[in-house]
């Protein structure tokens, strides 16, 4: 079990769109939906180390009008299966937030809490799983809004090169204004890391 001396839970927050699944833009067809390669393997090696695998992302399609929240619900569940049936891993809970301040649906066109790098998503797992240990924690994401979310909350932040990272770090893609704990070239390069310095830290 991942733990530390008070007996609090690990959490790995991951965003979706490029750190889990292949980056495509909006995703319409539940069909071209893809994880990245290994990903499945590698969440399930948190899954069997005992780290909480949660999944928080912006999800402003339906704000947008492009689709219905079940359709973003429906990706999410896409992700859980393909996790399932890849390597049996799982994440233990999924948040997303469709808002967005600009929306055209009236009903999501609002600054919320819920919307990264606000931290109301992560909020919502602390509800769930009130024993995870912020500090010790880590999120995963390929934009500057999840390295700030990492800092609002009091987590380790991972930038990936997957996504839009690679743009980001290159100064083309919005601007990086707050230092991630590690760079990595992917998920799966990122949770290795983590473990290893869990395991250093004698977490794990």
């Amino acid at each position: 079990m991942a733990t530390n001396a008070s007996d609090k839970k690990i959490a790995v927050f991951f965003d979706r769109d490029g750190t889990l699944n292949v980056e495509k833009g909006y995703i319409r067809d539940l069909d071209d939906l893809e994880l990245y390669p290994n990903i499945a393997k590698a969440v399930k090696k948190l899954n069997d180390a005992g780290i909480l695998c949660i999944l928080v992302t912006n999800q402003t399609g339906a704000g947008r009008g492009f689709y219905g929240l079940d359709h973003i619900e429906a990706l999410n569940q896409k992700v859980q299966t393909l996790l399932h049936e890849q390597a049996g891993a799982w994440l233990d809970a999924m948040y997303y937030s469709p808002y967005y301040a600009r929306a055209v649906v009236p009903e999501f066109a609002k600054d919320s809490e819920c919307r990264k790098p606000k931290i109301g998503m992560i909020t919502q797992a602390l509800e769930r799983f009130p024993s995870i240990d912020l500090a010790q924690s880590f999120v995963f994401g390929d934009k500057p809004t999840d390295v700030e979310l990492a800092v609002n909350a009091g987590c380790r932040g991972v930038l990936l090169k997957t996504g839009y990272g690679a743009n980001v770090l290159a100064g083309k893609y919005q601007n990086l204004t707050v230092e991630p704990w590690a760079i990595c070239d992917s998920t799966v390069e990122g949770v290795e890391l983590v473990l290893e310095t869990l395991r250093s830290e004698g977490l794990l």
